[in-house]
Order: C-alpha cells, then sequence, then structure tokens
C-alpha cells in the first residue's frame, strides 16, 4: 500500500470517527442558542433552520448539534472540529465550498488568519 493511500485511509478513519457520533438524546443545543455571538438565524420554519456563521481568526463556537445540514462556505479558511468524543479534524475549507453532513455534535474553531463565514441549512426532524 502506497503512503498516499495509506494516508487517505487514515484521513477517511479521522473524519468517521469525528463526525459519527450522534446522541439520541441531543444533550446539547443547537448552534444558535449555544453560540449566540456566532451564528445568526436568517430563516425558520417547519421544515428548515438557516444560520449564518461568522468565526474571526481565533475563536471557537460552544459545542453544539445540528440535524442533517448542508454548509455553504462562503469565505472558507483553517478549521479544526472537534467531536462530542474528543476527535479533532483539521480542514482547509475552500471560499465556495458546499457540504453536507449527518445529525452530529460538535465544536468549530477558526486557527487560520482569515474570517470564516458560512450559510448552514438544516433539516427541521
Amino acid at each position: 500500500m502506497s503512503l498516499r493511500t495509506h494516508a487517505r485511509l487514515l484521513f477517511s478513519a479521522l473524519l468517521v470517527s469525528v463526525t459519527s457520533v450522534v446522541t439520541a438524546e441531543e444533550p446539547h443545543q443547537a448552534a444558535h442558542i449555544a453560540s449566540p455571538d456566532y451564528y445568526t438565524v436568517l430563516k425558520e420554519n417547519d421544515q428548515v433552520l438557516v444560520l449564518k456563521m461568522v468565526l474571526e481568526p481565533g475563536e471557537s463556537d460552544a459545542m453544539h448539534r445540528h440535524h442533517n445540514e448542508t454548509v455553504y462556505f462562503q469565505k472558507g479558511g483553517q478549521l479544526s472540529i472537534e467531536s462530542i468524543n474528543g476527535g479533532t479534524l483539521e480542514a482547509k475549507v475552500p471560499d465556495g465550498h458546499v457540504m453536507w453532513h449527518q445529525a452530529w455534535t460538535h465544536r468549530v474553531t477558526n486557527v487560520g488568519d482569515d474570517t470564516v463565514i458560512a450559510i448552514i441549512v438544516e433539516d427541521k426532524p
């Protein structure tokens, strides 16, 4: 197995361990409640919650939960994402990146030099 393939497998395993934890009782609050200084509600109805997240360099939000979500990074940057089980993933997110993620609980820290701005569209359960 090549070093590149091995590194890809390790990254995939880390991503799964960081992102696959979902708690049944949802003990953590939604992002905009747990960290109102970093999240603004743009729209909320029976189907979706739309949030805007702004994290300046060095800022961290509180541990929080999301239901299934689609995230558009208007301005990307260098992020550290800590899961509820303590796993951490470092990610360089490019401007314009779009991702989908199943429900999860995590904390985000901007470890880069640029402000990160993301629009989050979260399914209502």
